[in-house]
């Protein structure tokens, strides 16, 4: 490898280094969060999970960014008042805006099949030992 190449490597390396050291900011598990919730597409019916579970869209089950695996939380629609209750058993979503990702069944309690994505709030009732 040129010298030329391994500084474009390491510039790249150190790049995505900061990136995502500025967007992994744990969040605060006795914090609730505001912001849009989406769910799993079907074509994940099975995939290994982050805690190495197989996804089950039938779980009241999630994916969070940075809540420790195992956190339950309760997720609230602010407009409707509807909520549930799941366990962080993934990571994701890795889209901008979006703070949670949810099974089918979650996201159907929630009332937004249709839509596929509404603003909630997200807040931590227990978190593993």
């Amino acid at each position: 490898m040129g010298r030329q190449s391994r500084l474009l490597l390491t510039c790249c390396l150190t790049a995505l280094l900061t990136v995502g050291y500025a967007h992994a900011h744990p969040a605060d598990p006795d914090e609730t969060q505001l912001g849009i919730a989406s769910y799993y597409s079907d074509r994940f019916q099975g995939a290994t999970t982050a805690s190495g579970d197989p996804f089950d869209q039938q779980a009241l089950t999630a994916a969070h960014p940075t809540l420790p695996l195992g956190t339950t939380v309760v997720v609230t629609r602010p407009d409707t008042g509807k909520e549930v209750e799941v366990l962080i058993n993934d990571r994701g979503p890795f889209i901008d805006g979006r703070i949670i990702d949810l099974s089918k069944r979650a996201a159907r309690k929630l009332d937004m099949l249709h839509r596929g994505v509404a603003r909630v709030e997200v807040t931590p009732i227990a978190t593993p030992n």
